[in-house]
């Protein structure tokens, strides 16, 4: 823990010491020294935490996050691919099926990477680095209470530690608490309107098994296994193996409505079999389980319109998943987590922490993100049976059907792939997807190689992993 020094800089306080937390505490480091409050103790290494139960399922960083991490912690990517975790080529070092069903080419001169490995890995990387800053306190076994001040200005918040309750004052609050946000009670509480709210919820049950990594793919790269589930045909059904550190598998199996995956060991292997595409329990043959099967039933898309408020109040951010909470198969929480706290770092360069509209100001830049992921996750959900009581916007349903458009044609053409890439990697606005030269062109003209018809896995990888 550092010792925060008394100064006349102003004050932050962030709620929540997860992903979202550390890296927003990280972007006001740069302004204000930061107090992060923490209902839970943080492990002493990379092992899972109490409050975040979805750890144990596949997580991985696109690239538009892989950038934002480096643009607040330079140099924190190396530190986790030197504790194990991996930088994969998308999709050099994939094997993915598109939800229209499509196989992607392995093409390898794309420059897009995710990077790979479990959570507690790189929570506790991040950790490790953003509690370095001496600028930065960490206040553990603290629980928030609620919101300190008026509907026009929140001057802090109440806590409660071991029993004891007490108010911390502060220049700004930022929740970064995550799903089980307690923010539009708060601001409620001091007299504000509801926030805007929509769900979408394919209704999709994950379950995770770890695995010893079979034959001799421990000791040698082994790409990312990704059969998306197929909104068009439901229930959706789909699967990933995530290699990552220490010779580990990670797989996650997931079913929408009446095509739900269990938690009984025995059935994990015949549910990946029974996908569109059996591969992935086709390369679990020989592998040995670690532990049992890990379910998780919450996976809704809900987001708050807090940037649509008419009346917002100085001194309160909410950001990542405190905002907007994603279906985890598209794999964009920690992306998005990442970019708000760009959107924090950006317009405190520019303007004022303890200036009275610079709080709203942040919360309209941290929706940007927040609206790029959420675009691209409901087009997919809201096909679903009973996902949502509010049908998509004609908006929402063309872009949808675009973007298999764009992904029949990024399939077998690298340059298109690459504008893909740019929109689902959260690096591009959806624009992109309409580049004259490199998508629009190569879709008119069709593909100059044919789909595939089954996964692109070399014969030696697929040994390695049977041997």
């Amino acid at each position: 823990m550092s010792d925060r020094t008394t100064t006349s800089r102003p004050t932050a306080i962030v709620v929540g010491a997860s992903a979202s937390g550390l890296v927003a505490a990280a972007a006001l480091a740069e302004f204000a020294d930061v107090t992060i409050l923490e209902r839970d103790t943080l492990p002493d290494g990379p092992k899972p935490r109490r409050g975040i139960p979805q750890a144990h399922h596949a997580h991985l960083v696109w690239t538009g996050g892989v950038k934002a991490f480096e643009q607040l912690l330079p140099g924190v990517v190396a530190e986790a691919v030197d504790s194990g975790a991996r930088l994969v080529r998308i999709m050099g070092d994939m094997v993915s099926r598109a939800p229209n069903e499509v196989w992607f080419r392995r093409f390898e001169n794309v420059p897009h990477k995710n990077l790979v490995c479990s959570r507690p890995l790189l929570d506790h990387v991040l950790s490790t680095r953003v509690l370095k800053d001496p600028r930065i306190t960490l206040r553990e076994n603290t629980t928030a209470l609620g919101l300190v001040g008026t509907a026009t200005a929140v001057t802090g918040i109440r806590v409660q530690t071991d029993s004891v309750e007490e108010v911390l004052d502060a220049d700004l609050v930022v929740d970064a608490s995550g799903r089980g946000t307690r923010a539009p009670a708060w601001l409620e509480d001091l007299g504000l309107p509801a926030v805007e709210r929509r769900m979408v919820d394919a209704g999709v049950a994950y379950a995770t098994r770890q695995f010893e990594a079979p034959g001799s793919t421990a000791v040698r790269p082994f790409p990312l296994i990704n059969v998306q589930a197929n909104p068009a045909t439901a229930p959706g059904q789909g699967g990933i193996i995530l290699p990552i550190e220490n010779g580990r598998w990670i797989v996650t199996l997931c079913g929408t409505r009446g095509g739900e995956p269990t938690s009984d060991n025995d059935a994990f292997v015949n549910f990946a079999l029974g996908l569109g595409d059996p591969i992935i329990g086709e390369l679990l043959k020989n592998a040995k389980p670690i532990g049992d099967v890990t379910m998780s039933h919450s996976t809704a898309n809900v987001r708050r319109y807090y940037e649509k408020m008419k009346q917002w109040p100085a001194g309160f951010v909410a950001l990542g998943d405190a905002i907007a909470v994603f279906n985890p198969v598209y794999g964009h929480g920690l992306s998005v987590s990442a970019q708000c706290a760009v959107a924090v770092r950006d317009v405190l360069r520019s303007h004022s922490l303890t200036a009275p509209d610079t709080a709203r100001r942040i919360q309209q830049a941290a929706a940007r993100p927040v609206g790029a992921a959420w675009g691209l996750a409901v087009g997919q959900d809201a096909s679903y049976p009973g996902a949502t009581d509010t049908p998509p916007t004609a908006a929402e349903r063309m872009l949808a059907r675009y973007v298999d458009r764009c992904v029949v044609t990024g399939a077998s053409n690298p340059r298109a792939l690459h504008a893909l890439l740019d929109v689902m990697s959260l690096l591009e606005p959806p624009t992109r997807l309409f580049s004259p030269s490199d998508m629009l062109k190569p879709m008119l003209l069709g593909p100059t190689k044919p789909l595939l018809a089954e996964p692109p896995l070399r014969e030696d990888e697929r040994q390695a992993a049977l041997s």
